[in-house]
C-alpha cells in the first residue's frame, strides 16, 4: 500500500478529512469538527471531471470572458454581468435557468461553461454539459442492440443533474422524435424544479405555422426561428423555465481567424 508523503498530507486535518472548529469562549471543551477544505476541494474536482465539459472549452471562465470576447456591443457586457450574477445568486430551490440567445461566435458557450465551473468549484453543485446534437446521437445509439447502454442510462444523469447545460439547442433538424425527446427532457427537469442553462443560435420567435398571416413565400424566405426548431409548446416551456439573455455582435471567432491571415 502506498502512503502519502508529509508534503501531500493536509496540515489542517492531517489526512483525516475533518478539521476542528475554533472553540468558543463559553465552550472551551467543546471540540466540534467539520469537513476539511481539502476534502471539499477534492469532491469539487470530481464533480468538475464528471461535468463533461469539452476540452475545447475547459479554459472558459467568467473572469476571462471580457478578455476573450472584447466586443463593443453593450449586450455582451450585460450578458456577462447577468451570468456572474446568476452564478453568485444560484439557489437550487428556485429552479430558474437561463436561455442564452446569440449569433455564432458571441461567447454563449463560454458564459455557460463559466457559470458551470463557478457553481461546481465554489458551491459544489453537480452540473452536466451536453451538446444538443451529441445528446440526441447518444440517445439514438442506445437503441442499437449491440450497445450496452439503454435510453434511460443516457437520460438519467440529464434528468437528475442539479444544473444541466444544453448547448446549441435547435441545431438538429426537427422531427417528431426530436420534438418528443426535447419535450421529455425539458418537461422532466421543469417538473422536478431543476435548473437548465440553454444556448441557441436561433432567434426566440414563433414558428412559421404559428403566424397565420404570413404568406408561404415569406415563411420560406425568412430565417428559421427557435419556434421552428423545437416547436411552440417547448418554446413556451422555456420561457417558464428560464430568464432570457440576448447577445448581439459580430462573430469574434471569424474576426480572429480573418485577422490571423492578414
Amino acid at each position: 500500500m502506498l502512503t502519502k508523503t508529509s508534503a501531500e498530507v493536509c496540515p489542517l486535518c492531517e489526512g483525516t478529512g475533518w478539521k476542528t472548529l475554533p472553540a468558543q469562549a463559553h465552550a472551551a471543551n467543546d471540540r466540534r469538527v467539520t469537513r476539511c477544505d481539502c476534502r471539499l476541494q477534492a469532491r469539487n474536482q470530481t464533480l468538475l471531471a464528471a461535468a463533461r465539459i469539452p476540452k475545447r472549452y475547459e479554459h472558459c471562465e467568467l473572469a476571462s470572458y471580457t478578455a476573450d470576447f472584447p466586443g463593443v456591443h453593450p449586450s455582451l457586457a450585460l450578458a456577462h454581468l447577468s451570468a456572474c450574477k446568476f452564478a453568485q445568486e444560484y439557489d437550487p430551490r428556485d429552479g430558474t435557468g437561463l436561455l442564452i440567445i446569440g449569433k455564432i461566435g458571441t461567447g454563449k458557450t463560454h458564459l455557460a461553461v463559466g457559470i458551470t465551473k463557478e457553481l461546481i468549484l465554489n458551491s459544489g453543485v453537480s452540473c452536466l454539459f451536453y451538446d444538443y446534437r451529441e445528446l440526441l446521437k447518444e440517445i439514438q445509439n442506445s437503441y442499437n442492440v449491440t450497445v450496452q447502454s439503454t435510453e434511460l442510462d443516457v437520460l438519467r444523469p440529464v434528468f437528475e443533474a442539479d444544473v444541466l447545460v444544453l448547448d446549441e439547442l435547435g441545431a438538429v433538424k426537427p422531427t417528431e422524435w426530436v420534438w418528443d425527446t426535447v419535450s421529455l427532457i425539458l418537461n422532466t427537469r421543469y417538473n422536478h424544479n431543476r435548473t437548465t442553462i440553454i444556448t441557441t443560435n436561433f432567434e426566440d420567435q414563433p414558428a412559421a405555422a404559428a403566424n397565420g398571416s404570413a404568406s408561404v413565400a415569406r415563411a420560406a424566405a425568412r430565417s428559421e426561428t427557435l419556434g421552428d426548431r423545437i416547436g411552440e409548446r417547448m418554446r413556451s416551456r422555456l420561457h417558464e423555465m428560464c430568464r432570457v439573455i440576448k447577445m448581439e455582435g459580430e462573430d469574434f471567432r471569424q474576426k480572429f481567424r480573418s485577422a490571423s491571415f492578414r
